[in-house]
C-alpha cells in the first residue's frame, strides 16, 4: 500500500509529484472514511450486533435523523475507495516487477498471506469488521488475473459484476420474502461482552460468532475482485494523468451526479434493507467519483497544503493507521477499556460518536506525522516487509 516514485509512474504520462500526492491522500481519505462507518459500530453499547439491529430502526428525533444522514454519507463509499486503492497498489507493484524484469506475481502471494495473518489478528483481538482478510484473498486472485491479457481481465470484470448483482438480488428477495419484524423487539445482548466482558471474553465472542462476522467478505468477494480490477484498469488508463480528464469527468457525473443523490435518499428515507442497494451497488460508484475528484484536484495544485499533508501521512502508514484507529476507539468504548459506550444515554449517542471520531482522527494523524519523522514506513508495514523478506530468503 506504499507507493514510490519509481513504482507510480505509468509509461510517460503522469507528473510524478502530483500523482504520488493523490495516491497517498486517497489512501488517507479511505482510512479515515472507513472509520466514519465503523465508529458507529464501536460506539454502540452492543457493538456490531447492536449496530446491525439498529439499521432498521426508523428515526424519531433530530439526533436520530442526523445519525442516519452521517451514517449514509460514509456507508460503503470509503470501503469501496479502499478496495479500489488496493487494486491500484497491485497494478503499481506489477509495473515495478515488470520494469525490474521480475516474474509476476512472483512472491506476491506470500505478501497476501502475511496480510491475511494481519487481518486475522485484527479480527480476533480488535475489530470483528476487519477487511484485511478479505482483501488478502482477493489480492491473490487478482494478482494472477493481472498476469493475463486485458481481454481476459475484462471478461473476469464483467463476470464478477454479474455474479455480484445476482447475489445481491437473491439476498434482497430473501429479505423481502420474510415476514416483517419489529426492529425494536430484538432481545438485548446478554451477556454483553462489549460493555461487561474482558478483553478475552470479546475474543471468544468473535470466535463463537465468526460465521456472522465473516459473512460479508465472502458475499462481496465478486465485488471486491471487480473493484480491484477496476482500480488497476483506471490506473493504466491514466485516471491520474492530465490526459484522463474525460475519464475523470465521466466518473464524477456517474458518482456524484447520479449515484450519490439516489444513495442518500434510499439510505435515509428507505428501510434498513435498502443497505443492500446503497452499500453494495451505489456506494462503489461514489467511491470512483471521490477518486476522480482528488486526482483532478492534485493535478492542478502544486502544493499539498496542511490537510493534504496530514492525509498523505495517514496514507503512507495506511495499514498501521487502520489497525490503530480501531484499537484506540475500542479502548475508549469497550468495557475492557474505558467503557464509555455503555455510559452514555441513547440521546447522547450521536454527539458522543462524533466526539469519539474526532479524538481518534486526532490520535492517528499525530501518530502518522511523528512516526514518519523518524521512519519511512508504518510499524505494521515494517513488520509486513520484514516478514516477507525473511520468507523469500
Amino acid at each position: 500500500m506504499t507507493s514510490t516514485a519509481a513504482d507510480s509512474a505509468t509509461a510517460g504520462s503522469t507528473p510524478r509529484p502530483s500523482r504520488l500526492v493523490a495516491l497517498d491522500v486517497l489512501r488517507g481519505i479511505a482510512i479515515l472514511g472507513t472509520l466514519g462507518t465503523n465508529i458507529w459500530i464501536l460506539t454502540d453499547p452492543e457493538g456490531m450486533v447492536g449496530y446491525l439491529n439498529r439499521l432498521a430502526v426508523a428515526p424519531e428525533d433530530g439526533w436520530m435523523w442526523l445519525e442516519k444522514v452521517l451514517q449514509q454519507l460514509a456507508q460503503g463509499k470509503f470501503l469501496g475507495l479502499l478496495t479500489v486503492m488496493f487494486g491500484i497498489g497491485l497494478a503499481i507493484q506489477q509495473t515495478s516487477a515488470q520494469r525490474a524484469g521480475r516474474p509476476w506475481p512472483g512472491g506476491y502471494p506470500w505478501r497476501a498471506a502475511l496480510l491475511f495473518v494481519d487481518g486475522l489478528l485484527n479480527f480476533l483481538l480488535i475489530a470483528e469488521f476487519d477487511v484485511l482478510m478479505g482483501y488478502a484473498v482477493t489480492a491473490v486472485i487478482v494478482a494472477f488475473l493481472l498476469g493475463r491479457s486485458p481481454r481476459a481481465q475484462g471478461r473476469w470484470l464483467i463476470g464478477t459484476l454479474c455474479a455480484h448483482v445476482a447475489m445481491i438480488a437473491v439476498w434482497a428477495l430473501s429479505l423481502a420474502a420474510r415476514p416483517p419484524a419489529d426492529p425494536r423487539a430484538t432481545e438485548a445482548l446478554a451477556p454483553n461482552p462489549y460493555a461487561d466482558g474482558s478483553f478475552w471474553d470479546l475474543v471468544l465472542f468473535r470466535l463463537e460468532n465468526a460465521g456472522l462476522f465473516r459473512v460479508e467478505p465472502v458475499l462481496i468477494l465478486p465485488l471486491s475482485i471487480a473493484l480491484f480490477l477496476v482500480g488497476a484498469r483506471l490506473f493504466r488508463a491514466g485516471v491520474f494523468a492530465p490526459a484522463g480528464a474525460r475519464l475523470r469527468r465521466r466518473l464524477l457525473i456517474a458518482g456524484f451526479g447520479i449515484a450519490a443523490p439516489v444513495d442518500l435518499l434510499l439510505g435515509v428515507l428507505g428501510g434498513g434493507d435498502w443497505v443492500l442497494i446503497t452499500r453494495y451497488a451505489l456506494a462503489p460508484l461514489v467511491s470512483l467519483a471521490i477518486l476522480a475528484l482528488v486526482a483532478e484536484f492534485y493535478l492542478h495544485r502544486p502544493r499539498t497544503g496542511f490537510a493534504g499533508r496530514r492525509l498523505s501521512e495517514v496514507g503512507r502508514t495506511a495499514l498501521s493507521c487502520y489497525i490503530l484507529q480501531n484499537l484506540v476507539a475500542a479502548i475508549l468504548c469497550y468495557g475492557w477499556g474505558f467503557g464509555l459506550a455503555a455510559r452514555f444515554t441513547p440521546d447522547a449517542r450521536v454527539p458522543f460518536t462524533i466526539a469519539t471520531y474526532l479524538v481518534v482522527v486526532l490520535v492517528i494523524t499525530i501518530f502518522a506525522h511523528y512516526w514518519l519523522r523518524w521512519f519511512d514506513r508504518g510499524p505494521v508495514e515494517w513488520l509486513w516487509h520484514i516478514g516477507y523478506q525473511r520468507i523469500m530468503r
